[in-house]
């Protein structure tokens, strides 16, 4: 059976190219299902193992892997204007997906072959042993792992925005919302698949379910290279396995329906001129200037808060060898429960109120993880913040829409994204200065904890700059 093909795009009076029937279903599932298998790269390396392997297993200071991760951030907002511009012009963003995907994936892989190869346990590793076998470095600096995990997380990030700008090619306008909640939901489902597929390289067991056998565990190891020795640095080869495989659809079905023949040359100052364009054009709408500097606060902090939890759990709650795993899938499952409810309620009360909602729980929250006696209690917290995990993005796009009009919100949009990955360099090099400068003085605990704590202030100052901007969403309605 044919599908017929999807009516032709139109192009408004505003110069805006708009889809006016869905693409065919195999599209839409592949691009939603690209979701699924970043977000396994974002749990397993970037929030999960790669922080608490380089810290607690190789011994390198939390500075060290803080600057790691701001590098590559701030790569993506010096590359991401250029690319974008490149990318509006042609309207081709399907091969900047596939390329980014493909060096992250090499690079995840990279981090696996150095970790088992060159910096290897010393003695003998069983599966099923205690994973916290202290490494050593040998012959290769630590530079060398530092680097590659740059390149994967830049391009993992790099990514994104053209796989988001795709979405508007598949559904007319009225079907976003459903398309992109089909991405979430996988995302979600995914972060979950990925830590169980992966877990048993890890310590030979899966989260709830116990320990495998150890003769399956050695077939997997045979069948996987670069496997050999139990602990984090086994995770790296089959995440970034995984990532490419539920990537091949996006690959193979997807394409471009709007690409214009031939290359465009964009210059750097011309993309960057665009940024500065619409930061001046953000004076002339009220509320939306004050909107990105609190996004820029908050993203901040939740950015920091995901990619530390792991080691906090670890290094301040004294949570055992694969326990920060199973946190992790306690904190996704409540998300997607949460992320729906929290839509609804963007839906009845309206996006600014939802916002500062989730946003005030997130403060308490935080408190709440400081001062929490116990590992019982953070698993509370743990559950608590996976609710409200998916409200910011449900909430902050919609309040942006009502802040700036329709036909200028790709702008807008664009320089939120370069604003959260500007906010992805300074918060973690805060958290490691926090960590590193108090640690000789004050202990483990005291460190981590006020590491948190500065992450609070930011949401607080945060919510200062929210109370402030203009809540249009009931005058929009009546319009």
């Amino acid at each position: 059976m044919t599908h017929p093909p999807p009516s032709p795009p139109v192009l408004t009076t505003t110069g805006d190219i708009v889809v006016t029937s869905r693409a065919p279903a195999r599209e839409r599932w592949s691009w939603a299902l690209y979701d699924f298998s970043n977000t396994i790269f974002s749990m397993n390396i970037a929030t999960l193992f790669f922080a608490v392997w380089l810290v607690k297993d190789v011994g390198t200071s939390n500075t060290m892997a803080a600057v790691a991760s701001s590098i590559s951030s701030a790569l993506v907002v010096v590359s991401i204007p250029l690319f974008g511009a490149i990318s509006d012009a042609t309207q081709r963003r399907k091969p900047w997906v596939v390329w980014f995907t493909l060096i992250s994936v090499a690079m995840t892989a990279l981090m696996g072959v150095i970790g088992q190869v060159m910096v290897p346990l010393v003695g003998e590793s069983v599966i099923g042993a205690a994973p916290g076998v202290s490494y050593t470095l040998v012959g290769v600096p630590a530079f060398a792992i530092l680097t590659a995990f740059i390149i994967a997380n830049w391009a993992y990030q790099g990514a994104m925005p053209f796989y988001n700008s795709m979405m508007f090619e598949l559904v007319p306008p009225k079907e976003l919302g459903s398309l992109s909640g089909a991405g979430t939901a996988l995302g979600y489902v995914g972060a979950i698949v990925g830590v169980l597929m992966v877990s048993p390289f890890f310590d030979g067991k899966m989260p709830v379910l116990g320990h495998l056998p150890d003769g399956f565990m050695h077939f997997l190891q045979s069948v996987i290279p670069f496997t050999a020795h139990a602990g984090r640095v086994s995770t790296f080869v089959p995440t970034a396995l995984l990532f490419l495989l539920f990537s091949l659809p996006l690959f193979i079905f997807c394409r471009d329906h709007n690409a214009r023949q031939g290359k465009q040359h964009i210059a750097w100052k011309e993309a960057f001129h665009g940024v500065a364009e619409t930061l001046r054009d953000s004076k002339k709408y009220p509320g939306a200037l004050r909107f990105l500097l609190a996004s820029f606060l908050y993203q901040d902090a939740i950015g920091t808060i995901v990619q530390y939890m792991a080691l906090y759990a670890v290094m301040a709650m004294g949570f055992k060898e694969g326990q920060e795993v199973t946190l992790f899938v306690v904190l996704t499952v409540p998300a997607v429960i949460g992320s729906y409810f929290i839509g609804k309620l963007v839906d009845r009360i309206g996006p600014k109120k939802s916002l500062v909602f989730v946003i005030s729980s997130w403060v308490v929250l935080l408190i709440a993880m400081i001062v929490v006696p116990n590992k019982f209690s953070f698993w509370l917290v743990g559950a608590a913040i996976g609710l409200i995990f998916g409200g910011v993005a449900t909430s902050e796009r919609p309040l942006l829409l009502t802040l700036v009009p329709e036909a200028e919100s790709t702008r807008f949009f664009s320089l939120m994204v370069l604003s959260s990955r500007a906010a992805a360099i300074a918060g973690p090099l805060i958290w490691g200065w926090t960590v590193d400068g108090l640690l000789p003085s004050f202990g483990t605990g005291f460190a981590y904890r006020a590491a948190v704590m500065t992450v609070a202030t930011g949401m607080v100052l945060s919510l200062v700059l929210l109370w402030k901007v203009p809540d249009n969403w009931r005058e929009q309605l009546k319009a």
